[in-house]
Formats: structure tokens, C-alpha cells, sequence
């Protein structure tokens, strides 16, 4: 493969860094560009595995040297772009987590997990704004808004509650940004996804909580209809303080799911509530008595066992995702849902899901940032599993559901951490997603900090 980068240069890259620094074919190098969606993969032209901020500003200087393309990656859950002729970042050696309890704060560098930040806090009585899986980048889901099952409808999103971030510039610059310095670059980070230059660290509020009230009802796919509406006239009157979603689900026979999960179609109605049990279990009694699930997981949980909410998967697995969103859910969207993937339908996708957002994440926080999802009323995203020669069928079904949907989406804005690889794949696109008025701006604040559009393998937002 012609890269562009010739062997002396990599000798220098070599001589500037403290971690690994790999070529296709070399030993190593599938594991450093490996990502969680197996159905899009990435091929820089070279991968360096960074140790510290260091490490970052020098392969973000050769990059400018040799006008080459920045890729970043640390958990791959929402690789974008193939990366070709690109330089990769990996960032998982970066791992530090320090709490400061006093202040209710966390700083997490930018390759750390959210299971680590949520064991690290729970020590103080403290948990952060984490989102449904445990394995995804606090750094990338943090810069996409984060939109938290437990505490978003009450808190509003992740990217409300940060207080300073560490960012490496396309000049190479380590910039420690906050809302009295450099204000409009701290806005454009948070919702501006990867952009605007390599987050190398992040610092943000905490929240005191050691328990919660939720957890799963797993229904019998066959009942959808009938539990879906009692939940479409009951989630509208759920507190903020409650959050709720619900997933209709076409299950592999895998070992590593519950018994009464596996091979099965389902409807999995996801529940949390930040009051007592007591108070819970009356806000969810109206569900579960709709009919009898096959797995009831609702309870008080410690907030470490969040990720129970979702169940998300544990392991890499190929997909294909598909988002829009609802300005309501009436009957008529019902009928909808049911006809397009109820128990009736021929629909081959792993997940259709519809979350309920407002509250807090309608609002604009103290210091505005570029997070474009606010006033939202439902979201509606979709996953088919399966490899190359599955990709043309379930690009067709994420597509009829785009099109069946069609009348009732609320606008053309998105949730940035919901966008797929083929999702908002040209300016005009993503100018959409962002609203306009947002997107000129963030491309303003762009062409002041990455005039070349060096951090271009992304949703891109062209200087």
C-alpha cells in the first residue's frame, strides 16, 4: 500500500514517541486499529499507540509536517471512516482516573473507560454521567453530548457537566481549555465530536448516588402492542427524575445471554429513577401489570450495575446502525412500529429502540456548548447484526425504517453520538444534523483551529 509515509519518516515518528508506532502487516498492528463494530473496520496508513500527551503533540506535529489526516481511536464503538493514507492515534494506554471528592469532580484521560470512572467514584458515594455501556470512551461519548439512562432527563447531558478538557491543536499545542479561556473552542468540543484536535484528557462534575431504582422488563415479543400502549401514555408522565426506553429485540441463541433471552423476540422496556424503591415501584406499576415478562431485573442497584438498564453487548460484533427521530409517539406511530417490526413482520434487525428524552436534555446548561439534540422528543435508532454478507439486507431495513418514519420525524437534528458510518456523510448532511445556525458556527471555530482539516476522518465539519 502506497501511504504516503515513507520508512524514514517512520523511523522518525519512532524516535518521538514512547509508544508503539505500527505498519500494516506488522505484528501488533490489527490489535492497535481493532474496533467495536467489526463491520467497519480501519486501515491507517500507520498506527501509534500514544502513552501521554507528549506522545500526542508529536504525532499531531509530524502529521502537519507531512499534511497527512489524524484519525483518533479508543474503544472504537463509532469508527467513521476507513482511515486510509491516515495516521491513527490509539488512546487506551492513556488510563489515569483521579477523583477529587471535595470538589466532585473527575478527570479521565483518553483512553479511559466509563467502567472505571464508575468504579473510582462509587468509593466517595459519587457516580458520574455515564452512559449505557460500560466499555465506551468517557472522552468520546463525553465530546458526542452523552446521554445518560439514569441521569439525563434529570441532569440534562455529560457534555453540560464538564469543567475543563486538555486538547492537543492542529499547531500541536496542548491547550487546557475551560469556559473562562478560549470559551468558544470549549463550546465547539462539546457536541463538535473529534474535529476541533485530540482530547487528551477531560474533567467533570460528579453526582452523589449510590443507589438507583431500575433495571429491565423483558416481555414476550408477541405482547409489544399491547404493553407499548400503556407505555406510550405513561411515559409522558414520568418525573425527570425517571428515564425510560424500550427496545423490540430479535435475539441470537448465544451462551452469554440469560436463558430466556436467548434466540428469542422480545420487548425489553427499560426503567431508572433516582428516588426511593418505594416511590419507583409505584411510577412502574402500570407496566408490570400490563402482562407477565419472561425476565423482571427492576430493583434497587448499585449505581455500578447501570449498565443492567441497556444490557448492551459485551464483545466486538459486525453491524449496521440506522437513526431519526419522533415528535411523537401516538397511536399512529405505534400502528407503525408494530406493522414495520412486530411479531407480523419479517424485520431481520437485532434492535429497534425508542427513547424518551425532554426534561433536562431539553434545556441549555449554564455554560451552552454545540450539543444540537436539545428538544427532542423521542429518539429512534436501530441495529442489524451481521457480516459483508448480511450488509445489503439490513442497509435495506435501516433504510424502510427511515421511510415508514418518515412522517413523523421531529426535525433533521441528531443525536452525535446515535450517527452511523453512512449517516450525515456529506457537508449539507451534517449541516443538518447540527442545525444550521450551529454548524456555521463550529465551522468558523474550525477553520481558526484546523484550518487544513487535519481531524477530517469523522462526521466532518469542513473549515
Amino acid at each position: 500500500m502506497d501511504s504516503g509515509i515513507g520508512k524514514f519518516d517512520v523511523a522518525e515518528l519512532h524516535g518521538s514517541v514512547a509508544g508503539p508506532v505500527l505498519l500494516p502487516g506488522d505484528e501488533g498492528y490489527a490489535d492497535e486499529v481493532a474496533t467495536f463494530n467489526l463491520s467497519n473496520p480501519v486501515v491507517p496508513a500507520v498506527a501509534v499507540g500514544v502513552t501521554g500527551a507528549g506522545d500526542v503533540q508529536a504525532v499531531v506535529r509530524f502529521a502537519a509536517r507531512h499534511h497527512l489526516p489524524v484519525a483518533v481511536l479508543a474503544t472504537g464503538h463509532q469508527a467513521v471512516k476507513n482511515a486510509h493514507g491516515a495516521i491513527l492515534i490509539n488512546t487506551t494506554r492513556m488510563d489515569g482516573v483521579r477523583v477529587d471528592p471535595a470538589r466532585r469532580t473527575a478527570r479521565a484521560e483518553a483512553g479511559v473507560q466509563w467502567a472505571a470512572v464508575v468504579a473510582a467514584t462509587a468509593k466517595y458515594g459519587l457516580a458520574p454521567m455515564s452512559g449505557s455501556a460500560p466499555d465506551v470512551s468517557v472522552v468520546g461519548y463525553t465530546l458526542g453530548g452523552g446521554q445518560s439512562p439514569v441521569f439525563g432527563r434529570a441532569q440534562g447531558y455529560a457534555a453540560d457537566h464538564v469543567v475543563r478538557i486538555e486538547v492537543v491543536t492542529a499547531d500541536g499545542e496542548l491547550r487546557h481549555v475551560a469556559p473562562d479561556s478560549e470559551p468558544d473552542l470549549f463550546w465547539a468540543l462539546l457536541g463538535g465530536k473529534g474535529n476541533f484536535g485530540v482530547v487528551t484528557a477531560i474533567e467533570f462534575e460528579l453526582f452523589e448516588l449510590t443507589e438507583f431504582y431500575g433495571g429491565g422488563l423483558h416481555f414476550p415479543g408477541e405482547q409489544m402492542e399491547k404493553v407499548l400502549r400503556v407505555w406510550r401514555e405513561w411515559a409522558p408522565t414520568l418525573p425527570e427524575e425517571a428515564s425510560t426506553s424500550f427496545a423490540v429485540l430479535r435475539l441470537p441463541d448465544l451462551p452469554d445471554l440469560p436463558p430466556a433471552m436467548r434466540g428469542k423476540f422480545l420487548l425489553h422496556v427499560r426503567f431508572s429513577y433516582l428516588g426511593t424503591e418505594e416511590d419507583g415501584e409505584l411510577l412502574l406499576a402500570p407496566i408490570r401489570a400490563v402482562t407477565a415478562p419472561v425476565l423482571d431485573s427492576v430493583q434497587s442497584r448499585p449505581y455500578t450495575e447501570s449498565p443492567v438498564i441497556h444490557l448492551d453487548p459485551p464483545s466486538p460484533v459486525p453491524y449496521y446502525e440506522g437513526t431519526t427521530t419522533l415528535r411523537e409517539f401516538s397511536a399512529e406511530v405505534l400502528d407503525a412500529l408494530v406493522a414495520f417490526a412486530g411479531p407480523g413482520s419479517d424485520n431481520p434487525l437485532l434492535n429497534v429502540e425508542i427513547r424518551a428524552l425532554g426534561g433536562a436534555l431539553d434545556r441549555e446548561p449554564a455554560v451552552p456548548n454545540a450539543v444540537p439534540s436539545r428538544g427532542i422528543p423521542f429518539l429512534m435508532l436501530a441495529i442489524g447484526a451481521g457480516g459483508p454478507d448480511r450488509a445489503a439486507l439490513l442497509r435495506d431495513w435501516l433504510g424502510r425504517m427511515e421511510q415508514t418514519f418518515a412522517p413523523w420525524v421531529f426535525d433533521d437534528r441528531r443525536l452525535v453520538n446515535t450517527l452511523g458510518k453512512d449517516d450525515a456523510t456529506t457537508p449539507e448532511r451534517l449541516r443538518l444534523v447540527y442545525g444550521p445556525e450551529r454548524y456555521d458556527r463550529l465551522a468558523a471555530i474550525k477553520r481558526r483551529y484546523d484550518p487544513a482539516n487535519m481531524f477530517r476522518i469523522n462526521h466532518n465539519i469542513k473549515p
